[in-house]
This record gives C-alpha cells, structure tokens and sequence, in this order.
C-alpha cells in the first residue's frame, strides 16, 4: 500500500508541474538572472465528487507551484504573503481555536492547513525530507510576531558551500544541524512547513506564509492547501450534469509574483445515496417490496421469538451508494499523513499536532480526523402503540441469514449507540448495540454462507411520538464498486383486536446519513457553518428518502346478501352475528359492520354503519328501517373475524311466504367492502 501511495503521489506531481521541484524539492540547477516570481494553481490530484446530502465534505487538495524570482540572501528574513482561498459555498472545516501554543487573534484557526514543499512525503528534496513542522500562530503566520523564518543553506542536495537555500528558524538552538552551514545561522532548525487556516464564510485565509523565491533554474516551491471542508449541500446537485464547488486563489505579498489559473473546480456533487435503490426489500432480498409495505392484520399477533422469523420479517432495509465513494470508512490508516495521498475515507490529512480538546464531544479534536466513519440513519415514523421493532445489528443477506454479501469477509456496517457521539481517539473503533438475540435458518446455497443467524435488537420508540432510529456505521467498504448495504427490520406485537391495538395505520422508514438535524445535534443553519464543537461529518435532511415498511389493516368479514326486499308488503329481517366467543381461543373482538345497498331505492347515504357488536352477540334490524322501498342485494363489512349473517324474507307477518338464507362469506378475510365489489 506505501508504494501505491507513492506512485500516485509521484504521478500526481508529474501532472501538476514538469520537473517538480523546489527551492526545497529537487536538484539545484543553473541560477538565471533577475526574474519575476511565478505561481500556478492546480488541482492536488483527483478531483473527488462530494455528496449533496453534506455540511462538511472534503474538496480535493490545491497546490500552488511557484518558479523564478530573484534569488534572497544568505540571513535574508523571508517575505511573507496572505494566501486566501475563496469557494462558491461555505467552508465547514473543523475549527480548532486552542490548538498548541498561541494563537492570538485566531478563534477562527481550523483543521484547514498549507504545507510548504510537501514535507513527509516521498518526493526527492530537501522539503519532502523534513518533518512536518507547525507554525502555532494563525494569526500572523511567519510573519512578524510569528514564526519568522530566515534563509539558511542544506547540504542535503548540494555541495560544501553550495547547498540549497532553505528556511531556517535560528530562535531554536539544537545545536550542529548540518542542513544549516552558514556561520551565522549554526545550531538552527528547519522553519515551520505547516500553517493553520483561519475561515470566514466562504473563505480561509493562510497567514504570513514564507515565500522564498526558488531562483535557481529547474526548482519550485510548492505550497499545498488540505483539510478544506464544504457545504455541498448548498450546491445545486441533479441531472447529467454534477453541481461543482470551485476555488479561487488570491494572493497578497510584499515581492512582487505572478498567479496563473486562479480559478478551478475542487469538487463535484452529487446525491450521495441512491434515490432508486435505497429502500425497503423483500423478505428473501428478492426484490422490491410493495409500496405500501408489509401487510400485517390487526388481529394477528408477529413475534420475534416465534421459530421461524418470517412471520416477523417485514423485509430489508436497502441503503445503496449514488457513486463509488458514497460510503467511507473513518480513516485508511492510523497516521493518514503523507501529503497528496488518496485515502477515500471520511479523515483527510490528519495532523495530531494541531489539536483543540471539544468538550461538547467529550474528545480531543485532531486536525483532518472525522469523528466516525460514514453513518446510515433509519428513522421509523407512526409506529402503533403496541408495536415494537428490531433490526438487525450488521449487515445482512435476506432476513434468515446473516452471512457477508461478496465479495467481503466481514461486515460493512455495524448498529452504534448514537447518530452523533465521536468514536472516540485516534483509530478507535465504534461503540456497537449489543444483539439481543439471534434467529435464522440454514439457507445452504441460497444463503451462500453457511446459514449464519441474523443478529438483532430493539429499535427505541418514543411512544408519544411514534418514532424511532437505527443508526449503522460503515466499517468495511470498496472505493472502487457501489456498494450496497441491507439490514433486517422485524415487527414484533400482540394482536389485540377488541382494543383496537395495533391501530390501523402505515409505518414509514426515512433513510438518510447521520447525523443530521432531525437528530438534534445541531441545526441546518448551525450544521451547515465552521464549528469547534459539532461532529464530522454531518449531513442535511433535505435529501432524505422516505418509504412505507408496514401496513396495520382491521380483520374484517365482508360478507354478501344477495336479496333483500322492503315492497309488495314484503319486508327482510337481517340477523349478524360476532361469534369471536368461542371455545377454540380465539382473541375476543368487537366492531362496526357497514352495510351496502344496491338496487332499487337505495338509500342515497351509504353505507349505514352499525353500533359496535360487541363479541358474542347479535345485531338484527329490519329492511324497511334501514332501507324503506328498497329491493335489490346488500354488502356488510364488518371490522371483526368470524362474522356470519342470516336474512329472513317474508310478508308482513310471515304469513302466507317466508324464506331464509345465510350470507356468503368473502374468501378474502380482510379486504374491505369495496374490495370485494372489484374482484
């Protein structure tokens, strides 16, 4: 992994500059006469795609590239320049107003950083060989009052009396460095590399930042801008053609220099979860489930612990990437400090020496280190009193089976406590939910990996509102594939169909990244700024995707009589009967039938609806109360099992002709009337 980091460093460069060097960075040449000090702007390597869900997404790295000038003097104070960097959209990179030493002036100072000449990199020089040295005073920089640096000389790349002007800082005596020969400035170090940005809106602004110009033929320097973050969020993301955030540089010095490609694109955005492919699955991860979710009958009761997990499935909850690097890991490795380096994580170039303790976190703050990997956020909307949901604790294949989708060998994503809360110092891992418990068939072929149990545990409810989330993190992804994510979701209650529990009523899922401020960590506005106390990353809820999971219906029994007559001196006795009372245990349930006319002189208001028969009784009334003149057929549904109904046809007084039938029965037992007239 180092020597493919290092040849896309050494690429990167070759693309950026020809001969890439520096008064730091390469092989001194011949020194030309007097020149004007030149500076191009380039992008640092690829240009990444952001998600438009984001507050605080990584733009890719900028490199300014400065040749010729007229060359300083040995114990010259190096001249300094404002570098600031100006976006279509607001910088929220993490500011960090406390980090080592003083920092007067600075309460904007960020995680944002420029380094000069690529230090700790694996480039030829005198720069990439040096440590990266912090400069702890935003403020004013290298400049006066600052980490005021002079030219010194290195050995490193030339010969006794002719080596490499460099920066130096004499202040600090280490005694004998040898890349610092003259007699004036022995015993002195390196100057300071790395400067902090300080934000202000749409812009960062790099202090006093040393400008020595390279002079001598065939060298650069090389000042490199990392650790910007932005609201991609408030740029317009939709159609074939991404939204782009773009930068421009502008640069104020005392000497005199030339700025070329100003402007360029550091950014494109895009939805980063998929809009068609995050959703709600079928049982087995078959397919799609339908729209309106999982159908469950009010007197039917789905349990959890119940041997086999299908009469609790209501399916997997699907989150998908829009684009290859959508989901990220927290951070690629533990240092993630090598400059120009592609890591696709949720960290960029980490800096453990500019540091600021959040105690709204309960965490030290390192600069260019997320607090957590990418999140995955399930909000459940009207969940039914009574009701109670589970999801799996990772990642799963189909709702029996837990095993790992290929081409993995461990999970991608694992259910933490909180939307928010830091996972804690560098390289610490999540704080995971504990399984509850673990069900599941062996699945053999179908299952592809041995028919592992699916692991799960109870989704919180707030029971006044009906809501409650699920929050996963990434733990294991493939920058070069889109990947794909599910997760089991389970329904868990008791039928209890004479209290009306569970209500009638569709439960909804919102599916997003977290945190976002629905979570209550932090507002649109407040999320959407530079802050020294909120997590990275965040997101908006204004891409959220919101689909139906389950659906609550009444047991119900239509039922059809398919005469009835109130003319001629006829009239119909109509008898229902709730027979939920039994001996075979049947919940006990009590409900309104609603009666359908059809025919001649029907009532025009339909349907009439009974009292509620209550179970183990009858409710009878008669055609001409219900229905004067009328003759034709008649539909009831009535919101309980096991209704059955009888009619009585007969002359006023049953004297002369009388007939009784009983009412068929729809098959189906719990469509509504209006269901049963279609079909």
């Amino acid at each position: 992994m180092p020597e493919f980091r290092k040849l896309i460093l050494a690429l990167a460069v070759v693309a950026l500059f020809a001969g890439l060097a520096s008064a730091q960075v390469g092989t001194p040449g011949t020194t030309s006469g007097q020149q004007q000090l030149s500076c191009g702007v380039t992008n640092g390597a690829v240009t990444p795609t952001l998600r438009a869900e984001g507050f605080t997404e990584e733009v890719g790295d900028i490199v300014i590239v400065c040749s010729g000038g007229n060359p300083l003097a040995q114990g010259a104070t190096i001249p300094t320049a404002n570098i600031t960097l100006f976006l279509n959209t607001t910088v929220t990179s993490r500011l960090l107003p406390s980090a080592t030493g003083t920092l007067t002036g600075s309460s904007n100072a960020s995680e944002a950083l420029l380094l000069v000449d690529e230090p700790g990199s694996s480039l030829q020089g005198y720069g990439p060989s040096q440590s990266q040295n912090f400069c702890s005073n935003p403020s004013v920089g290298a400049g006066p009052g600052g980490c005021v640096e002079w030219v010194g000389s290195s050995n490193s790349t030339g010969g006794a009396g002719g080596g490499v002007p460099v920066a130096v800082n004499p202040n600090v005596n280490v005694g004998g460095l040898p890349n610092c020969t003259t007699t004036q400035f022995a015993g002195c170090t390196p100057g300071a590399n790395v400067f902090q940005g300080v934000t202000s809106g749409n812009q960062v602004t790099f202090f006093g930042i040393p400008v020595q110009p390279p002079a001598t033929s065939g060298l650069t320097s090389v000042y490199r801008i990392t650790n910007v973050r932005v609201n991609a969020n408030g740029i317009t993301a939709g159609g074939a053609t991404p939204g782009s955030v773009t930068a421009s540089i502008s640069i104020n010095s005392s000497t005199s220099l030339v700025v070329t490609q100003s402007t360029l694109t550091v950014g494109f955005v895009q939805q980063g979860l998929s809009a068609t492919n995050t959703l709600l699955r079928s049982n087995g991860n078959t397919g799609s489930a339908s729209s309106s979710g999982t159908s469950y009958a009010q007197c039917s009761s789905s349990s959890v612990t119940s041997t086999s997990s299908a009469t609790a499935a209501a399916g997997l909850i699907q989150f998908q990437e829009n684009f290859a690097t959508a989901f990220k890991i927290r951070q690629n490795s533990v240092a993630q400090n090598v400059p120009g380096a592609i890591y696709n994580s949720e960290s960029n170039f980490i800096a453990p020496y500019v540091t600021s303790v959040n105690t709204a976190l309960g965490v030290t703050a390192i600069a260019g280190l997320a607090d957590y990997a990418t999140r995955l956020k399930a909000t459940f909307n009207n969940v039914p009193s009574g009701v109670s949901l589970y999801v799996s604790t990772h990642d799963v294949i189909n709702d029996f089976n837990g095993g790992f989708t290929a081409p993995y060998t461990v999970y991608q994503a694992a259910l933490v406590v909180s939307e928010a809360a830091s996972d804690g110092g560098n390289g610490a891992g999540p704080s995971l939910v504990a399984q509850t418990s673990t069900f599941g068939v062996a699945q053999g072929a179908s299952g592809g990996v041995g028919g592992s149990q699916v692991p799960y545990s109870p989704v919180a409810i707030n029971a006044s509102t009906g809501t409650g989330l699920a929050v996963w993190e990434i733990i294991n992804t493939n920058p070069n594939a889109i990947d794909t994510v599910d997760f089991g979701l389970f329904v868990n209650y008791s039928a209890n169909a004479a209290a009306n529990s569970p209500a009638p009523g569709t439960i909804s899922v919102t599916l997003s990244y977290a945190p976002t401020p629905s979570g209550g960590a932090f507002t649109s506005s407040t999320g959407a700024a530079s802050s020294a106390t909120l997590p990275i990353p965040r997101f908006s809820d204004s891409l959220d995707i919101t689909k139906n999971v389950a659906n609550f219906s009444l047991c119900t029994t239509p039922m059809l009589f398919p005469y009835v007559i109130n003319v001629n001196g006829f009239d119909t006795g109509l008898a229902i009967a709730n027979t939920t009372t039994d001996p075979f245990g049947t919940a006990a349930q009590a409900g309104t039938c609603s009666l359908y006319f059809y025919g001649s002189s029907a009532p025009t208001t339909l349907p009439f609806v009974t009292p509620i028969v209550p179970t183990g009784t009858v409710y009878t009334n008669l055609a001409s109360t219900l229905a004067p003149g009328f003759a034709g057929y008649m539909i009831a549904n009535c919101n309980f099992q096991f209704a059955h109904g009888f009619a009585f046809v007969s002359d006023v007084g049953a004297r002369n002709l009388a007939m009784g039938y009983l009412a068929l029965i729809f098959t189906s037992t719990s469509r509504s009337a209006t269901e049963a007239l279609n079909n």
